[in-house]
């Protein structure tokens, strides 16, 4: 009789929520090709829901990197904890040279990462990171999943439970005779968001499409979508810091469309499978983090020499002009707007 032997896989993704949203159909992909293996990711606290919610997920180790795990005795503690549970693999989409260092004193018999990883000289598989990829696909050929034509673009997958499935309906039914649509203006990075004068006018649009617009985003984003929210008399509600992330896909996928910065919840957009806006500023699509179902678009300003000024964008300007945001008017997120939603 043959015997099923239960790999046991570690993934090393300590990045934020967006490059960790992209990880799981790399995940979902490796558990398809594995059934009976037991995936473990190695993740922040604040990417631990996620990793809680997708099904392709076994087990979960968090490292508070940043935070009650800083130190260097911590993190030897970690090493310490991964050896002892004898990875047969370790995959690490994640490029840092700490990750680099966890996947090399793993004691795995396989390690894997992309080629320019810090160290990456140590890795026993190397694979091309290949720059005119989309991320997805990059994490993709990281497991040798074949990527060619439009095969990479796998959605992510997740669970939601039923109380945040009830939370999204109550939120819906107080909208009454009119289309949800999403906007999340914030990002950890100032260089990336949009205007808040040009995204108003966007907004009005929206409203004056009959579209109630519910504002999202983490206790960060909290100011300056109830400064958004004060701009108007009606017909726009903000949701920053009050909606746990399950609840935040689930208000997704009652969503007719979401219009977000190149940030994670672009990334959110694929998971709930509806239309989503993407506005570059200070990066640029070619990066390969743009939305990807069929149902999508982007927009952003080009032939500007300083554009892009960095792969994640600044606090400020460089150059203290930010045309880049500035002399992307709204007119023009409109008519990009517009083709969205008569497709």
């Amino acid at each position: 009789m043959e015997i099923l032997v239960k790999e046991k896989i570690l993934i090393i993704q300590t990045a934020f929520l967006g490059d960790a949203v992209l990880t799981l159909p790399m995940i979902q992909k490796l558990k398809e090709k594995f059934p009976n293996s037991a995936v473990t990711v190695l993740c922040i606290p604040s990417t631990k829901e996620l990793f809680t919610l997708s099904q392709s997920v076994d087990n979960l180790i968090v490292y508070d990197k940043k935070g009650e795990q800083k130190s260097l005795l911590d993190f030897i503690r970690l090493i310490f904890k991964i050896r002892r549970e004898k990875f047969s693999f370790v995959y690490s989409p994640h490029r840092s040279l700490r990750s680099t260092l966890i996947m090399f004193f793993s004691g795995a018999g396989s390690t894997t990462g992309f080629d320019i990883s810090s160290m990456s000289f140590v890795f026993k598989q190397k694979i091309k990171y290949v720059k005119e990829k989309h991320e997805t696909a990059r994490n993709l050929d990281m497991i040798r999943y074949d990527t060619s034509l439009d095969n990479w673009r796998v959605l992510p997958v997740v669970k939601i439970d039923e109380k945040a499935a009830e939370r999204a309906n109550s939120i819906l039914n107080q909208i009454t005779n009119r289309k949800l649509a999403l906007v999340a203006p914030g990002s950890v990075w100032d260089t990336k968001i949009y205007p808040k004068d040009n995204l108003l006018e966007i907004i009005k649009y929206l409203i004056g499409k009959n579209y109630h617009v519910a504002l999202i985003g983490g206790t960060d984003d909290q100011k300056i979508c109830e400064e958004i929210e004060s701009r108007f008399d009606g017909g726009i509600i903000s949701f920053a810091g009050k909606l746990s992330l399950s609840e935040s896909i689930a208000l997704l996928r009652k969503g007719s469309l979401l219009i977000t910065n190149d940030s994670a919840p672009t990334h959110l957009g694929m998971i709930a499978d509806i239309k989503v806006l993407t506005i570059y500023c200070s990066t640029v699509p070619e990066f390969g983090f743009f939305p990807y179902n069929s149902k999508s678009r982007y927009v952003s300003l080009s032939g500007l020499e300083c554009k892009p000024c960095g792969i994640h964008g600044h606090k400020r300007c460089p150059i203290k002009t930010f045309e880049c945001g500035n002399n992307l008017l709204p007119e023009k997120v409109i008519s990009v707007l517009e083709e969205l939603l008569q497709d």
